[in-house]
């Protein structure tokens, strides 16, 4: 049974997107599990710079599929163009982030294939030499534990910061590149780009943000979220908030991190007034730096929090965002 690991790299605007070093870290670290290898695939067009953007990560190569036909973005070409490199390399585990693109293209491809996708999964765990892959179920409000069954080639994709992207390894020399043909012709192509979806007409992209302030319930009112607003100002963050804020209008629902909304793994979140329920946990596990500020002592979110506040928000904040445009002044 071929024990290698291949990840999907994913780019956008001659750029390898952010989720792709969440993906790389994923493979390699289910690598280092299973005792094999890790290779990164790459689909486009004139690819051959991010390809050796990627040479330089510890991986045994770079696998490009490069075509006029892959220029831009169409399930067609990408489900077949992968499954071309699937078939010949053989590998044990296909590795996606779950990224709007993906989960377009990769239900396609797998079940071309007759296999399964287990998508959006928090992570894995080993037992017995076994993978078991856990994702969440009924809108976060359980998880379940996910076996393949059969044959590789197994396709799995982890939701945005079950792998932080600096965990990537880099290599001691670069990764070999290979280039691979595609059978691909324009008439398998069914589908024309259009514009690229967003979720909300000028949404906010919360997945890319490094500092976020997040406001919840303990805001009390939605004039009260200039306080929010000012700090986050002060810290260059963007605004996130709980779903309940969102459900009340206070703030448009692209701003809602959670389960049901955005995951983010900013370098700091700051919750505001968050009781952390793990629907909203798990939409910022991956935060590096956590700092809550919450009159209740015994709030979930303190858990999470790398620096914890008790105390009345309404006071803190504002002597808070001083401090820091002070700062800010004497730099």
């Amino acid at each position: 049974m071929p024990e290698s690991v291949l990840v999907f790299a994913e780019h956008q605007g001659g750029k390898l997107s952010r989720p792709t070093w969440e993906a790389m870290a994923a493979g390699q670290n289910l690598a280092q599990q299973l005792g094999g290898t890790v290779s990164a695939v790459l689909l486009g067009h004139q690819i051959a710079a991010l390809a050796s953007e990627l040479a330089a990560l510890e991986l045994e190569e770079v696998v490009c599929v490069d075509s006029p036909l892959l220029a831009d973005y169409t399930p067609d070409g990408y489900a077949q163009a992968l499954r071309e490199v699937v078939q010949q390399k053989k590998p044990r585990l296909v590795v996606f982030s779950h990224t709007y693109l993906v989960r377009d293209f990769a239900p396609k491809l797998a079940t071309s294939l007759q296999q399964a996708l287990v998508s959006d999964c928090l992570g894995y765990r080993s037992e017995g030499g076994r993978l078991v892959f856990v994702r969440q179920v009924f809108q976060g409000k359980f998880v379940a534990d996910v076996e393949f069954a059969g044959p590789p080639p197994h396709f799995v994709s982890f939701q945005a910061a079950a792998f932080r992207e600096d965990s990537v390894r880099r290599g001691a020399a670069p990764a070999k590149i290979t280039s691979l043909p595609t059978t691909l012709s324009a008439d398998k192509v069914r589908t024309k780009p259009g514009e690229r979806f967003r979720g909300a007409k000028q949404a906010v992209d919360l997945t890319q943000s490094e500092i976020i302030v997040a406001v919840g319930r303990g805001i009390k009112a939605p004039e009260n979220i200039e306080l929010a607003k000012k700090l986050a100002e002060a810290l260059g963050a963007e605004i996130g908030a709980s779903r309940p804020i969102c459900d009340s209008g206070w703030l448009p629902m692209d701003r809602q991190v959670g389960s049901s909304g955005q995951t983010v793994a900013p370098k700091l979140y700051v919750a505001l007034g968050i009781s952390g329920a793990i629907q909203h946990m798990v939409g910022m596990k991956g935060s590096r730096t956590v700092v809550a500020i919450n009159k209740d002592k015994e709030a979930p979110i303190f858990e999470a929090a790398t620096y914890g506040i008790v105390g009345d928000l309404f006071e803190i904040v504002p002597a808070l965002t001083e401090e820091i445009k002070k700062l800010n002044a004497s730099i």
